[in-house]
């Protein structure tokens, strides 16, 4: 009886049933209730069911079944003529198949919980090692192994950052889950959090596409359109770092993406998806700072004369710059005339004595308006 139900269920492990099929004999002919020591040792067998991978759908039929074949072989049962006795050990049985498949379910329950939280304690320092670039590779490959993630492919890590601080981020990790295993498959991802931020470490394809560079903007896109639909946490900002090789290209892929997302708020960027490829000329920028903070003394702080300030000169030569040297659309993205864009760089020409118009001034000049966009200044005063 206990093989048959066994393959009932899809082949469930007979051991799961316990004393189980002895509990349903004993509440037949004799109407014994199971004592506590032997519902205990049901739950037990719950949690050994979930630690072995067995649904609890599959661990509940096996109980059912097994139930449905003692109760067919109750010989005494099919020749009695005493319909209450028949009744009294129906009720006796289905009595333990209540208490037992409960106490069987709550086992299984209280043990995928331990699980649950076993598995995201050891996500957390999974991704926590991989963003830091722990140097002992061996214990990171076998230890990502279980989640599916091979070290050896290309990866890029992505960061979402909430507008508003979450209450619960359980619903953001579940909601981007779905849609990430979804496009890219439950393996060679993960999704965790870390410092505020939702983090995931996606495979990449290697194959480059516009201007030499890895669709690294579909993973934003898909993160950023999942994200704005939960009600908590808008407006959301996604970086997603640039993909890169082996188990320290996470971790580079990972400081890109941080660095990106800092420099688009020190920029007060609006944009949704930041795709760190686009920001690498602010980190050449910054990584030798005192010689910018110079450069942005020596051309841009002269502009601080004009009425008005420096920032309008400086909102009015980065346009310029940006839309390639035409007057007429850094007009149109100001919302200001021709006229007032000519005298602001004829103001810019006679306070810092580099003319944006010539070749070798220009240059100059836009490095500077970069370095003081990611200096925010004038909004913040220059660091000594």
């Amino acid at each position: 009886m206990a093989r048959a139900a066994s393959a009932d269920a899809g082949g469930v492990p007979v051991e799961l049933l316990g004393d189980y099929l002895r509990l349903l004999t004993d509440a037949a002919v004799t109407g014994r209730r199971p004592r506590r020591a032997e519902l205990d040792a049901v739950g037990a067998l719950g949690r050994r069911a979930a630690e072995q991978g067995v649904s609890a759908g599959r661990a509940v039929r096996l109980y059912l079944s097994a139930a449905r074949r003692v109760w067919r072989q109750f010989p005494h049962l099919d020749r009695s003529d005493d319909s209450e006795a028949v009744r009294a050990a129906a009720d006796a049985v289905l009595q333990v198949v209540d208490t037992a498949v409960a106490t069987l379910a709550e086992g299984y329950a209280v043990a995928r919980r331990e699980l649950v939280r076993r598995e995201e304690s050891l996500r957390r320092e999974l991704v926590d090692d991989l963003l830091r670039g722990d140097s002992d590779l061996g214990g990171l490959v076998e230890r990502a192994e279980p989640f599916g993630l091979d070290l050896a492919r290309v990866h890029q890590v992505a960061l979402a950052a909430p507008g508003r601080r979450l209450p619960d981020t359980e619903a953001a990790i579940s909601a981007l889950e779905r849609a990430v295993f979804d496009r890219l498959g439950d393996r060679d991802v993960l999704v965790a959090t870390k410092e505020g931020l939702l983090v995931v470490i996606a495979p990449a394809d290697p194959v480059a596409t516009d201007r030499g560079r890895g669709p690294a903007g579909n993973l934003g896109t898909l993160m950023h359109g999942e994200l704005d639909r939960l009600v908590r946490g808008r407006p959301w900002q996604v970086a997603v770092g640039r993909p890169h090789p082996g188990v320290y290209g996470i971790a580079r892929s990972y400081e890109e993406a941080r660095e990106a997302l800092t420099t688009a708020r020190r920029l007060h960027s609006e944009t949704s998806v930041i795709d760190a490829h686009d920001l690498l000329i602010y980190r050449v920028l910054l990584r030798d700072q005192p010689a910018m903070v110079d450069l942005v003394r020596a051309v841009l702080t002269p502009l601080a004369q004009a009425r008005g300030g420096a920032e309008p000169l400086l909102d009015t030569l980065n346009e310029y710059f940006a839309c390639g040297e035409v007057s007429t659309e850094a007009a149109r993205r100001l919302h200001v005339s021709v006229r007032t864009v000519t005298y602001r760089l004829a103001r810019v020409r006679a306070l810092s004595g580099y003319d944006p118009a010539d070749a070798r001034d220009r240059f100059t000049l836009h490095a500077a308006v970069l370095g003081a966009r990611a200096l925010d200044w004038p909004r913040k005063p220059l660091p000594a």
